[in-house]
């Protein structure tokens, strides 16, 4: 038992240890610039990494697998509209976001609009992000609870000192050189689950597999298409918007691509992330398929799934690499999000360029504030990377709205945006109590932003004319 501790211990010590390495060498940041931006010198391929580490994070360790175990591939949908979604951000909105020579993209509405919106933009970046972050750390302490036995607040904290540690030394140059190691380190972790069932002796090739339907992709039937999100158009043209949102007018993915060297790099890395995420989704949705055949269909509880079988049949080298890999995909997203919540705090609310000092106590804030969260979150009897989506699905369809408007018309004026804005919010909260499909949320949100943004220019012109 000692030597079983013993070797966890040392191996999860190493990693940790060369993560806080990696963020105190690149520490040599002279100014609060630097912190946010990297120096705009990131290669594609860093960043391209970065992102896809930042959006699927240890979500895609316990859910994606659990969603395969207990049902089939419907997910991977959702990953075949994410590509052309950033088909488009790279189209329409980085040209925009590389020409205006911005640090945080709501920048562009203070310019085009005022301030005031700009901080409205900013605060619903915010908080949809701390509550989507707080999930993802509930995922987190979930496996992580599992594979060590650590307590729930012993493993939030633990992964947040670290993470916190490496991000305010190293910034974000630091942030997207750890990402980049931690995404390839989650996800050698899937592969391993894959080649351990494929060779082991108890594998009995693939044609259950296919009779009882797991590898099912496509979901062409439906009882009510408004309530199932995994229906094939739904499931499709959500996820385009979905990445067209998240991956364009959400900072903390847009940060990532705004410290590339120039445009046609950052449109690579935008693009190739969303081949990544195809390639990961479909290594986690095997991982799922495999397990189940594996332990014979055993009924386990929801998000235990993949955690369960690391546990109980995977040797202990492997077990604690894969431990290692929920460390790295938990890290990746925190340090991500503390990052960008304290450079969008900096100019979109203090509308001022703080000392690198002050940026850094920023960014401790709100780590606290995950950490918090984190641990005051409860679990749901949903799959948890749907209650994240869900979450995001509740802003990104106003977000999205007004840079499109931004794009297309400058005569609507901030006040017409605003009850655009706050009437995609209200239709979000009065869809989930609908219980309609999530994955059709942004779609009829940012249907209701454009509608009312431009009913009420139009209400304007006319009294205006009288």
């Amino acid at each position: 038992m000692e030597s079983i501790f013993s070797f966890q211990f040392y191996t999860l010590a190493f990693f940790i240890s060369l993560f806080i390495y990696l963020g105190l060498s690149n520490s040599g940041i002279s100014s609060s610039n630097d912190y946010f931006s990297a120096g705009r010198d990131t290669k594609w391929y860093i960043a391209m990494f970065s992102i896809v580490a930042t959006e699927t994070s240890v979500l895609t360790f316990i859910s994606v697998p659990g969603i395969a175990y207990r049902g089939n591939w419907y997910f991977l949908q959702l990953s075949l509209g994410y590509i052309v979604g950033r088909i488009l951000v790279s189209k329409f909105l980085l040209p925009l976001y590389f020409s205006s020579n911005i640090t945080s993209i709501y920048e562009l509405i203070g310019e085009r609009y005022n301030k005031n919106l700009q901080q409205i933009a900013s605060v619903l970046f915010l908080c949809t992000r701390v509550l989507a972050d707080g999930v993802r750390f509930l995922a987190t302490a979930v496996i992580v609870q599992v594979l060590t036995g650590w307590s729930l607040e012993m493993s939030v904290l633990l992964i947040g000192f670290v993470t916190l540690l490496y991000s305010v030394s190293g910034g974000l140059k630091a942030i997207l050189l750890i990402d980049s190691i931690q995404f390839l380190i989650y996800l050698f972790g899937g592969l391993i689950v894959v080649i351990f069932i494929l060779f082991s002796e108890s594998f009995s090739g693939f044609q259950n597999l296919f009779e009882q339907q797991k590898f099912d992709i496509f979901k062409v039937v439906t009882d009510n298409f408004l309530y199932d999100p995994l229906f094939v158009i739904n499931a499709f043209i959500g996820g385009i918007l979905l990445s067209f949102a998240s991956h364009g007018v959400d900072y903390m993915m847009v940060q990532r691509v705004l410290s590339c060297k120039d445009l046609e790099s950052a449109q690579k890395a935008m693009i190739g992330s969303g081949f990544f995420v195809l390639l990961q989704f479909s290594i986690f949705l095997f991982a799922g398929s495999l397990i189940w055949q594996y332990m014979d269909g055993e009924i386990l509880l929801k998000d235990r799934e993949f955690s369960t079988f690391i546990l109980e049949y995977l040797p202990l080298e492997m077990r604690s690499i894969m431990t290692i890999g929920v460390l790295s995909a938990a890290m990746s997203t925190l340090s991500s999000s503390i990052n960008s919540l304290a450079s969008s705090t900096v100019i979109d609310i203090f509308k001022q360029k703080l000392s690198l000092y002050k940026s850094r106590l920023i960014s401790i804030f709100w780590a606290f504030i995950l950490i918090l969260i984190a641990i005051a979150f409860d679990e749901t009897d949903e799959a948890l990377v749907y209650v994240g989506l869900r979450i995001a699905s509740i802003t990104y369809g106003g977000l999205l709205g007004i840079f499109l408007i931004y794009h297309i018309n400058n005569k609507i004026n901030s006040f017409q945006i605003v009850l655009g804005l706050i009437s995609s919010v209200v239709a979000a909260i009065i869809l989930l109590n609908l219980g309609i499909a999530w994955t059709l949320h942004i779609l009829i949100t940012l249907t209701v932003f454009i509608v009312i943004s431009y009913l009420a220019h139009f209400l304007h012109l006319l009294i205006f004319k009288r």
